[in-house]
């Protein structure tokens, strides 16, 4: 079974390789290379005011049968997700955020980890994970934007949203790597 740095570490290579003379402003998604059945695509935001470096349409294993779709940001620093120019000490205790395809908005959770953060809709067994009506619009929309709510709020003033990133989305990447859904997780392991 790959360890997660290294898995991290394909993915930043992958994900350099894939960008070596692309547009700053634009860069597709790039499904993992080599492999049958895909357990990522990676982008670079297009447009964003977060430290985010890229974003990552995951297969992550769960211990179930069936592995969870997740939506990760992988930082540009060492953290915390921030808006530009934020202070750490600024940060709310319960952030929030919004994922928007083609202008329709949904709810959805934060999950921080060591080195990233899931965005998802839905959990299964404290899983985070899209749902299935989530993943099908990623697959058929064009335009993905994500509204996060970080900051505290001056006192009385309404929550709102601080920091976004956008990026055009991929149905060919979306549906490559939703395939592992349906593949046995057992070949998961093989990553």
């Amino acid at each position: 079974m790959t360890s997660r740095p290294l898995l991290l570490h394909t993915i930043a290579l992958a994900l350099a390789g894939a960008l070596a003379g692309a547009p700053a402003a634009f860069a597709a998604w790039k499904t993992e290379p080599g492999v049958a059945t895909p357990s990522y695509a990676v982008a670079t935001p297009d447009r964003q005011d977060l430290n985010v470096d890229s974003i990552v349409l995951m297969c992550e294993p769960t211990g179930e049968a069936t592995p969870a779709l997740q939506l990760q940001l992988y930082l540009a620093d060492d953290g915390p997700l921030l808006p530009r120019g934020a202070a750490t000490a600024a940060l709310k205790d319960e952030p929030r955020g919004e994922l928007s395809i083609d202008g329709r908005a949904v709810p959805v959770g934060l999950y921080f980890a060591e080195d990233h953060v899931v965005v998802a809709d839905d959990a299964s067994d404290r899983v985070p994970r899209l749902s299935e009506g989530l993943v099908d619009a990623l697959q058929k929309g064009r335009h993905l934007v994500l509204r996060l709510d970080l900051l505290k709020e001056p006192a009385g003033q309404p929550a709102a949203f601080d920091g976004s990133l956008e990026v055009e989305l991929s149905a060919k990447a979306v549906a490559a790597v939703r395939r592992c859904t349906a593949a046995p997780a057992l070949s998961l392991a093989t990553h």
